[in-house]
C-alpha cells in the first residue's frame, strides 16, 4: 500500500535531533513561551521576509488572533465583513465567525481551487474592511489582483497561508510576506509540520504584532496584569524547538512535492481524470495533489483496491455544514461541484520514484 502522507517516515529523518531536542527541553523544564520560542520566532520571521512571526497555538487561532489584534487597534468593529473563498477549509470561517466578524463568501474561479479578484470585486459592500484570501492546496492566490482591488477600497489583506508554506509569489517574495498579515498552522501532516498543533502569525505590523503576543497569553502586559481580554494561544517550547529543527529542510521538501507534482501532470494520461492546473514555478508548493473524478466512490475505491492512499480535501463546503444556517440558502455552484469532485492523491517528500511511477501506472489504467 502506498500511504496518503507517511509521516513516520517523513519525521524519522529528523529522529536523532529530535531526541535530543525532548531531552534537552525535558532537561532545561521550561515549557512555554521560553527562548525555543523566540528563536523559531526570528528564524520564521526571517524566512518568510516579514518583520515579525508570533507562535500561537494552532492555524485557527493564527487567523482569529489576527482579527483580534486588528479590532484592538481600532481597524475592525464587531459585525464587520471579510471575504474569502467559498472552498476553504471550514478553520478560515470559524476564526472570522469566533473574532465577530461576518463571513462573506465568494465562489470560486471555474477551472481553479481559488476565487478571482473580479469575483471579490462583486461582494465588497460598505460593511467590507478585509479580504482573505487562501492559498489553497499549497498555490498562492492571485495577489497583485488583490491587494490592488483592497488598495482602491482601503481594505485589509489577511493571508490564509495554513497550506503555503515556503510559496514563493512572482515578486520574489513568500507566503507570510504579502500582505497585512498571515497565518499559518504546523499542523503534523503540514509541509512544515510540529509533532502536535501549532501556529504563527507573520506582520510587519509592529502594534499589530505587539497586540499579538498580549492577546495569545491572556491579554496580560506583565504577569498577571490584564488589559485585555485575550485568549490562550501558545506555541510551546518543545514545538518550536522541533519547528526550527526542521525548517532548513522545508526548502528542499518543497522542490520535492515540486518535481513529483510535475511528473504526475506530465506522465498522467486519462480523460476520467481532471489535473489541477500548473505549468511550473515556485508559486505553488503542493501541500496537497488534487485530482478531480466524476465518480468519486468508484475511483476511491479503485485506489484502495490498487494499493494507492488517497483523502478528500474537503467533502463538504462550508456553506453547506450544519454549523452555519445562515448560509442554508446560499449556493455557490462551483465550489459546490469542486467538493463534489475533488480527490487527494499522495505527494509527500519521501515518496520514492518506484511510488511515484505506480501512482501514475494506477491513474492511468482507472
Amino acid at each position: 500500500m502506498i500511504p496518503f502522507l507517511d509521516l513516520h517516515k517523513i519525521n524519522a529523518r529528523f529522529k536523532p535531533q529530535l531526541e535530543t531536542i525532548f531531552s534537552d527541553c525535558l532537561e532545561a523544564s521550561y515549557y512555554i513561551l521560553g527562548a525555543k520560542v523566540s528563536q523559531f520566532e526570528q528564524e520564521f520571521a526571517a524566512y518568510c521576509g516579514s518583520k515579525h512571526a508570533i507562535g500561537v497555538g494552532n492555524g485557527l487561532d493564527a487567523l482569529r488572533l489576527i482579527l483580534e489584534g486588528y479590532k484592538q487597534l481600532g481597524r475592525l468593529s464587531e459585525g464587520d465583513e471579510v471575504l474569502v473563498a467559498s472552498n476553504t477549509f471550514i478553520a478560515t470561517i470559524l476564526a472570522i465567525k469566533q473574532a465577530g466578524l461576518k463571513p462573506v463568501l465568494v465562489d470560486i474561479a471555474d477551472g481553479t481551487f481559488n476565487f478571482s479578484a473580479q469575483g471579490v470585486a462583486g461582494h465588497i459592500s460598505e460593511k467590507t474592511k478585509v479580504i482573505m484570501p487562501v492559498h489553497l492546496y499549497g498555490e498562492l492566490a492571485p495577489m497583485d489582483e488583490v491587494l490592488a482591488l483592497a488598495k482602491k477600497h482601503d481594505l485589509l489583506v489577511v493571508e490564509d497561508a495554513a497550506q503555503a508554506h515556503g510559496a514563493l509569489y512572482s515578486n520574489g517574495k513568500r507566503a507570510g510576506n504579502l500582505a497585512d498579515a498571515a497565518a499559518f498552522s504546523f499542523y503534523p501532516a503540514k509541509n512544515l509540520g510540529a509533532l502536535g498543533d501549532g501556529g504563527a502569525v507573520t506582520t510587519n505590523n509592529d502594534a499589530l504584532a505587539k497586540a499579538i503576543k498580549q492577546l495569545r497569553n491572556y491579554g496580560m502586559s506583565s504577569k498577571y496584569v490584564n488589559d485585555v481580554v485575550g485568549i490562550n494561544s501558545r506555541l510551546d517550547e518543545i514545538q518550536a524547538a522541533f519547528l526550527s529543527c526542521k525548517l532548513p529542510k522545508l526548502d528542499e521538501d518543497n522542490d520535492v512535492r515540486r518535481k513529483i507534482a510535475a511528473t504526475y501532470i506530465s506522465e498522467i494520461n486519462n480523460k476520467k481524470i481532471q489535473l489541477p492546473p500548473y505549468e511550473g514555478g515556485n508559486h505553488h508548493v503542493f501541500h496537497l495533489f488534487v485530482v478531480r473524478v466524476k465518480n468519486r466512490t468508484d475511483f476511491m475505491t479503485y485506489l484502495e483496491t490498487h494499493g494507492v492512499g488517497s483523502l478528500i480535501h474537503y467533502p463538504i463546503a462550508p456553506h453547506q455544514q450544519k454549523a452555519f444556517p445562515e448560509f442554508a440558502n446560499a449556493s455557490f455552484p462551483v465550489a459546490e461541484l469542486v467538493h463534489e469532485e475533488v480527490v487527494s492523491i499522495p505527494i509527500s517528500p519521501v515518496m520514492t520514484t518506484e511510488q511515484v511511477q505506480r501512482v501514475i501506472t494506477v491513474l492511468n489504467n482507472y
